[in-house]
């Protein structure tokens, strides 16, 4: 990405984008609509406006600034439609509760978070991958042996294999992954 003049997005360059961040950014609208095909939607209805309205940026933290916020408010106005209030119910405490800034902070943390989790994860040949995302899903040894019929100490070999190739990947965000698991919602 490109530094100190604005600029507009390139077709290279968007589709980077969307590649990069989109699944960060459906996660992210997930935790205000618990909706994810919703979710999904109004992801790529912000990613239709950059595009669309030729959107100006001065470097790549400017676009993902407004990538979330454009996300969150227009998770938030959808929260206050009137087609969702005929559908749910939102309290006026859960609804200012999702707009304030530490909660807002917060998802983008974790969003960012679980995207650099999941990358890692992805580097993990295929079975260490599947025991680590069943393990994230708190399943236990036992359940995940049942699960993909191995036996235990399979899954505490596989585990092993898993965490020593993940650590070096993750090292560098160990204090952001230890404040998300450690902090309440």
């Amino acid at each position: 990405m490109r530094k100190n003049e604005p600029f507009i997005l390139s077709l290279k360059e968007y589709k980077n984008l969307f590649e990069k961040l989109y699944s960060s950014l459906c996660l992210f609208a997930n935790k205000y609509l618990d909706n994810l095909e919703l979710s999904r939607d109004i992801v790529q209805d912000v990613f239709i406006k950059i595009w669309e309205d030729k959107i100006e940026f001065n470097d790549e933290n400017t676009i993902k600034s407004y990538l979330y916020t454009s996300v969150k408010n227009r998770c938030l106005d959808y929260l206050k439609s009137k087609h969702h209030k005929s559908l749910e119910y939102y309290s006026i405490n859960e609804i200012e509760r999702l707009e304030t800034e530490h909660f807002f902070l917060r998802e983008i943390v974790v969003a960012e978070a679980s995207s650099l989790i999941e990358n890692a994860i992805n580097t993990l040949p295929n079975r260490c991958a599947q025991i680590i995302r069943l393990s994230i899903k708190d399943f236990t040894n036992a359940q995940i042996a049942e699960e993909l019929n191995i036996s235990i100490n399979t899954v505490k070999a596989q585990k092993k294999i898993a965490y020593k190739k993940l650590k070096p990947l993750l090292r560098d965000y160990f204090i952001l992954i230890a404040f998300i698991f450690d902090t309440p919602s």
